[in-house]
Formats: C-alpha cells, structure tokens, sequence
C-alpha cells in the first residue's frame, strides 16, 4: 500500500483526529527513523494532520460510507506525498492542504496539479475516472465553484478554504455522471504506480540508492528495461566469477531508457564496485552534476562545493578520464565497471589524436582502443557498459561501432555481450562485427526496443523516423493506427509559446530547441542559445533562466542526452524539403549551401532526430512563414515557398495543427475559480 493510512468513510468517522494523527505519526517514524529525532518538525505535522482530519470529518459528514480516505499517498517519482486522496464511486480527489494559507498561491496550485497529473500518467488505476486536484487554503476567502466543461483526464484545479471543503467535494460528485462501472476502491489501491523519471529525476533517485526496478516503467507494455538492468547485472556478477575483462553493449532506440540502466549500474546495487559513468557529451555531465549536488545540498552554501566535487567522481567526461590515465600510465583505475555514455560516438583515432587550438591531444589510439588498455590494467576483472544509440551521430571523427568491434577482436583478453542487432545494421561503420565471433555471446535482453521518454506515446519514435526517412504514408499510417501522435504545427512564434505554456500544466518543464545550423532564425525572432546549461534545465519560472522563459533555446548539443516535458521546436532553413526528398544545408557567408557529403547529410538529419525525440508529452514545431517572393525586401535566406514545404510535408505525415487543437480550445474555456 503506498498511502500511510487508508481508511473507509466510515472508519474514519469513527476515529479522532488525533488518533488519525498518531497513526500518521507511527507510520512516519517506521519509514524516516531520523524524523522521530526532530521534535518540532514533528510536533508541527502532527498538527497539520490533526487540522487536515478535523476538516475532513467535518466535509465528509453526508458522503457515502464506501468511499475511500488515502493519507500521505506516496509519489515516487516526485518525492512528494499526496496529502489527502479520496476515492468516491465515480472520481479520484488529490487534495493539498496549506494550513494558514490565506491565499491561492500559483505555486500551490501546480504542485496541487502536478500530484494529479502524476497519478493520471504513472497509476493504473487512475486512467479511467477523472482526477480532481483540490488546493485546500484554509484561511483564504471563499472561492468560487465553476464546473468544468469537460470531467475527463486531469481536472482543472479547483479551490477551497477549510470551511467549504464538504461543498466543493460534493459539487465535484453533482457535476460528474454515474459511470458504466463504478471505481473499485480496493482494486485502485492494488493497482500499479510506476512512474517513468526523466534523466535528472532518474539520477537523483538512483543516487539516494533506489533500485531500478522502483522507478522503471509506467507501462506494461514496458518490462524490457528492467530485463536490460538484470541482464547488465548478470554480465558483471559472471565476469567477476569468471575474472574476465567484458564490454557489454546496450542498444536501443532513442528515448528508451539506456541512460538510465547506465545510472543504474553507478549508483545502484553495483555501485560498492566503484562505477563511474562516463561521457562525451558535456552539457549532460554538467546538468547531472549540478542536478545531483544541489538535490544532496538543497541549503547550497558549503554543502553544495562539497557535493558538487561528490558529484564529479561518480559523473566523468570521458575524454579526461582517458588522458588521465594515458597521462599516468602505471595508474590501474579505480573504478572495475566504467559506462560508455553513446559510445557509438566515441572518437576515432584521427579525431582522438588531433590537435586543436583548446587543447593538445595525449591520446595516441582511438577511445575504444584505449578504454579497453586503461580497463584492461586490472588483474582479475573489469567491464565497460557500452551505451549505443543509433541515429544521433551528429560530429564527425565518431569511430561507430565497428572500431569497438575491432580493437576487442585484436585484444585476446576481452571479450563481449550484446543483443543480435549489433551485427545487423545496415550501415558498416554500425556493425560491432560482419557475423558472428567467438568473442561476442549474444543476449536479447540488451536491445532496448520500447520509446521510453514518451510517456503516453509509444508512436512518437517510429513516426519521427518515418518522417526523417521522408515516408509520408507510413509516418500516417503510424498517425492513424495509434489515434494520433503528439506532435503539433504552428508558424506563428507566439502560439508556438501560449500552445507550450497551456500544456504545460503543474510542473511540468517547457523550453526551446532549434539546430545549431539553423542560423536565419534569429531573423524570425529567436537567435539566442541558451547561455548556463544547468540553470536551463534545473531552474523554475520566474527565473529567467530557466527553460520555462521561453526566451534561449537549446541546440542538440546542448539538450542530447536530456529531455524536457514540454518541447518547442523551431525549424530552421538548415533542412528544407525539395522534389527529392529533405535538403540538407549548411549556411556560409551570406547564403544556404546544399550539403552533398553522405556523412555530413546523415548528421543534419540525426539532429532533428534529436530535436524531435526531446519531449516526454507534446512538441510543438514551430515553422516559420519565412520571407515572400514578392516581398520588396525579400530575403532569399528565409524563402517562404521552402518553409511552406516543409508544413506541407510534415501536415501529409499526420502532425496536427496546433490552433485547431481540442485539449487547447477547451483549457481556453475552462472557467478558473477566483
């Protein structure tokens, strides 16, 4: 049972409030031993309870007796509590209590939506009654009941002050229809919570040492991501029995959940081996660091440097961990199990070798080459958990899969496991062999298959790689068997913004992404990069930093790896769509130049694949109008003929016009209680 106290109508009518409050407070101490040692905090709570039961009881008075009272119901994936959650015949009430409140503040009130949307999104039972959140000011003025026009899904919130609780609660059971089958409270409490976190939520979880299996997958339709966990697992617990040196190979499709198994092995039930997770991609480092510092020291001062410097052992650039061990080549590392972030990715030995004006190379091989020499200095065992997406290649001197393939088939102490798809791609440079080896041993259970990041939509990747192949017919195809996928069209900026910011309901994040090459959008309005990557991610509205200002964007560099509830995306002239199919360009000087090179091509378009696969819900394209023809200033950077091709191609692919959206309209016209 996830709530701390789950008790009938009746039954809680025939307890005090201050029993209701002992059981709380008993139920507290037997999960957070350390609270017990805070008096006032728990004298305070104790009080809050009290209060929370005295209103209820009163507001309960005349309600069914089968109805159902859930207190402090856990939320995983937010580490929050629900604090009241009613179960009636026909609906789910999320209640909030602000004790003292005197106001409806904006911030309690998304945290009052956000409890409900999570149960919605992640709580089996909650996806066939309508959730209601219910911010509860006990000392504000009287708020105004109006209905919603629409009772399905997540509710608008609505409002009380501790007086008229029993009213709005009964006026909630008045406005919604009887259902065909009513809700079974005991089958809602039975039912599965399992929230799908983002990256950053994933890690700070993971860091207190949660396990996967906890916070894995929201659907059934999902169990491969705790079969890829275990089978990691296996790899290691063989290899140290067998003290063998193995590169075990993680594929997956975008958004499936391969980082997180990588966090899993660094700060899961592995992690008394010491494991480091390694990365090319620095604005990921960045954000998790900080993510995971400011979580272990939410006071700052002190704690957060402290944390921080925690932070950067378990969360490494890759390309310093290799040329500090080259550096010191006597040192055996520290670390037995090291991850791979996107090691499809990692350099060649031209591009690891190269010299560069920021820095002087000390490597003298490829990265693969010398993650299994620095690995291979322990004398009984090590792995390296290799993390392989396909379609995000978007630098050059990134050695692919066969260079993996190829310094452990000349290294007779490693060896590897992966799933069969290593040896299939159809691109050779993404082939880990030509065949089968005596080297490679093939588990399944390593291909993650199933989109993750999409948290409702399990289209959403194959009908962006549809769409990227330029398949119209069958990115509709997917549009129609799966009802619809979540990606919208506008070419007005400012919808693009209002269409994000009504979506964005709770606390759910929003921001801007657009391709670092699409350079002639600043002359539509946007031409600022997000500046302090970790601000963007992790701060909220109203710090203008945060990716919820809808003022910067973030380029695929700075957003690969990570993910945002809520996504903009502006296209840019960089990839345009012509007779033959999409058009790659790079811009130079004062004009698009059209990309002809197969590998410069291919990176374009992995950068939209990026781009389009960032929202866990809805996307947003915004295509600008661009410039016309008969325009005395026409501008031949930003044609409109080329922009209205790609609205045309991407409307024929099944995206939805945003303006004519019926979730939109409606939130237009839901009344707001005042």
């Amino acid at each position: 049972m996830r709530a701390w106290l789950s008790l009938s109508v009746t039954e809680f009518s025939a307890m005090s409030a201050r029993d209701v409050a002992a059981r709380l407070a008993h139920a507290q101490a037997s999960r957070h031993a350390q609270a017990s040692r805070h008096a006032t905090l728990e004298l305070t709570q104790r009080h809050a309870w009290e209060a929370a039961a005295m209103l209820l009881h009163d507001a309960l008075r005349d309600a069914d007796p089968s109805w159902r009272v859930l207190f402090e119901y856990d939320l995983l994936r937010l580490e929050k509590r629900a604090d009241v959650v009613i179960l009636t015949d026909r609906a789910i009430l999320v209640l909030e209590f602000k004790h003292g409140a005197g106001r409806y503040a904006g911030q309690d009130l998304r945290q009052a939506e956000d409890y409900a949307l999570d149960l919605h999104d992640f709580h089996a039972g909650s996806r066939a009654h309508p959730v209601v959140p219910v911010l509860v000011a006990t000392d504000a003025a009287p708020a105004r009941f109006a209905a919603p026009l629409f009772w399905h899904g997540v509710a608008p919130v609505l409002c009380s002050n501790g007086a008229q609780l029993g009213a709005v609660i009964g006026a909630v059971q008045a406005g919604i229809a009887a259902p065909r089958a009513r809700l079974d409270a005991a089958r809602w409490e039975a039912a599965a919570y399992r929230p799908v976190p983002t990256v950053l939520e994933a890690a700070t979880l993971l860091y207190r040492r949660n396990s996967v299996a906890e916070i894995a997958a929201a659907r059934a339709d999902a169990p491969n991501l705790t079969r890829t966990a275990e089978a990691i697992t296996r790899a290691i617990v063989q290899a140290e029995a067998e003290r063998a040196h193995v590169v075990v190979f993680v594929t997956g499709i975008p958004g499936a959940g391969k980082t997180l198994c990588g966090l899993n092995v660094v700060f899961g039930a592995l992690r008394s081996h010491g494991a480091a997770f390694l990365s090319g991609n620095v604005p990921l480092v960045t954000v998790l660091r900080e993510a995971l510092a400011r979580d272990a020291a939410p006071d700052r001062g002190r704690a957060l440097v402290a944390a921080r410097r925690r932070a950067q052992t378990a969360l490494q650039n890759v390309h310093r961990f290799l040329e500090h061990h080259v550096i010191h080549a006597d040192h055996v590392p520290q670390e037995r199990v090291i991850v791979f972030d996107e090691a499809q990715r990692a350099w060649d030995a031209a591009q690891a070798t190269r010299d560069t004006q920021r820095r002087v190379s000390r490597l003298t091989m490829s990265e693969p080459a010398h993650a299994l020499e620095i690995m291979g200095r322990h004398d009984e065992w090590s792995v390296i958990i290799a993390l392989i997406g396909g379609g995000q290649e978007i630098n050059t001197g990134e050695a692919g899969l066969a260079e993996w393939g190829r310094v452990i088939e000349a290294d007779p102490r490693w060896r590897a496991v992966a799933a069969p798809r290593v040896i299939a791609a159809e691109d050779p440079a993404q082939r880990l062999a030509n065949g089968r080896r005596p080297w490679l041993t093939f588990d399944p259970d390593l291909d993650l298959t199933v989109p993750m990041r999409s948290v409702r939509d399990a289209a959403g990747s194959p009908w962006v790689d549809a769409v990227l192949r330029g398949d119209a017919p069958e990115a509709a195809a997917i549009v129609a068997e799966a009802g619809g996928v979540p990606f919208f069209l506008t070419r007005d900026i400012a919808a693009m913004r209002d269409g994000l910011r009504c979506f964005g309901r709770g606390l759910r994040r929003t921001g801007l992404v657009a391709a670092a090459g699409a350079r002639r959008l600043r002359a539509e309005g946007l031409g600022v990069q997000v500046p302090e990557v970790a601000n963007w991610f992790l701060n909220r509205w109203p710090d203008i930093r945060s990716s919820e200002a809808l003022e910067t964007f973030a380029t695929e560099y700075d957003c690969q790896g990570l993910e945002l509830d809520l996504v903009g995306l502006a296209w840019g002239g960089d990839m345009v769509r012509a007779v033959e199919g999409w058009r790659p360009r790079r811009f130079a000087g004062h004009q698009w130049l059209q990309v002809r090179g197969a590998e410069e091509r291919r990176f374009i378009i992995n950068t939209y694949r990026v781009l389009l696969t960032r929202a866990r819900y809805e996307t947003i394209i915004w295509v600008p109008r661009g410039s016309a023809a008969d325009d005395p200033f026409h501008d031949a950077t930003r044609d409109a003929v080329e922009m209205d091709a790609v609205v045309d191609f991407l409307r024929a692919c099944g995206a939805r016009d945003l303006a004519a959206t019926p979730a939109l309209a409606a939130r237009a016209t839901v009344p707001t209680l005042l």
